[in-house]
């Protein structure tokens, strides 16, 4: 069974392991103030140009995600999100369960603009109704989809006008930073929003990912709600210790050549796809390719390959969702698009 579920399936990137492997016997402070997690925290600081930020190493996506919107929200406030954005679709209502309500709106190919920040306030009018006090978006989206850096400065614009918080999911974060057409930095993001992360957990970490807080009042006791929320680390050496392996190196660190690795083997086995006349259910540049596919050829792959089926089944076709990683080969996606491939044939006959 070849996997493409997601890129969170294998275990670690070798320098990873590595890295935990050599600093095993060593004895560190506990709770993520660990010399090697001050380490990351440098590192992380340097790359995005700004020494003054907040910089935590969490356990993983959804932690980051309750427990900075939990922080940063007033007990009446709302967080607008798109209907597929993870924290409204895939976290099981964590946000709701602090006591914030999720404003969801429908999305333009999985991303939120200005208009529609707009659109979410209409339904407020006064004490009487929640009010927004933060936007979420992912970077990537969840349909795979990029913000570009004039659609980044321009939701950022919006949310200083409206005087709320703009917060961004970087599960992914390291393909929508490498893919080919990409022209938004890691510098440019850091200056575009309250809060990121970088996502380690879907990019060579065992688990893990690097919070970035640029706003003070968010950051101020950060770690109180970090512990009060249950996800506080007891040996957070170990985020520290993986992102050191990740992030050494600037721009040709380990984070930046596995995220390019994945996008690669998502561009081969997208043109593959598409030389077979596959449409696809949007347009996707990183490592998420969602190609819509005969039921009868979904069926026959499910026998040799592990993946999502993303969407309802419309005249005997549906879109399922291949996700590449640091670890996909060129060997996986041969076998992939030639059994497509034939299969597709046997359902035009």
């Amino acid at each position: 069974m070849i996997s493409f579920r997601s890129d969170y399936s294998l275990g670690a990137h070798p320098k990873v392991l590595e890295a935990l492997i050599k600093t095993n016997y060593e004895h560190t402070d506990g709770y993520g103030i660990d010399s090697h997690c001050r380490n990351a925290e440098r590192l992380v600081k340097e790359m995005i140009g700004n020494a003054d930020c907040g910089v935590h190493m969490m356990i993983g996506g959804t932690p980051c995600n309750i427990t900075v919107i939990s922080s940063a929200l007033k007990p009446y406030e709302t967080v607008i999100s798109v209907r597929t954005g993870h924290i409204y679709a895939h976290e099981t209502g964590g946000v709701e369960a602090t006591g914030h309500r999720i404003t969801a709106v429908e999305g333009i190919n999985g991303k939120l603009t200005p208009e529609l920040i707009d659109k979410a306030f209409s339904e407020y009018d006064d004490e009487h109704t929640a009010k927004p006090g933060m936007v979420y978006i992912s970077q990537p989206t969840e349909t795979g989809t990029v913000y570009s850096r004039s659609e980044m400065t321009a939701l950022y614009e919006k949310c200083r006008e409206k005087n709320i918080y703009l917060y961004v999911d970087g599960a992914r974060l390291g393909s929508a930073l490498t893919f080919k057409a990409c022209d938004l930095t890691l510098y440019d993001l850091a200056r575009l929003c309250d809060a990121f992360y970088i996502g380690g957990t879907k990019n060579g970490a065992l688990y893990g990912e690097a919070l970035v807080i640029l706003d003070k009042d968010i950051n101020d006791h950060f770690r109180w709600m970090i512990k009060r929320q249950g996800v506080m680390l007891a040996k957070g050496r170990t985020i520290g210790v993986q992102f050191e392996a990740l992030l050494e190196g600037g721009d040709d660190c380990v984070y930046f050549q596995a995220a390019r690795h994945a996008n690669k083997m998502a561009d081969i086995l997208r043109k593959g796809l598409s030389s077979m006349n596959i449409s696809f259910l949007g347009d996707s540049p990183t490592n998420q390719v969602f190609p819509i596919l005969p039921l009868s050829v979904v069926e026959k792959l499910e026998n040799d390959f592990f993946f999502y089926r993303w969407g309802l089944e419309k005249d005997g076709k549906t879109a399922v969702r291949f996700v590449t990683s640091w670890g996909t080969t060129e060997t996986e996606i041969e076998e992939l698009l030639c059994q497509t491939g034939k299969l597709m044939e046997k359902s035009l006959c």
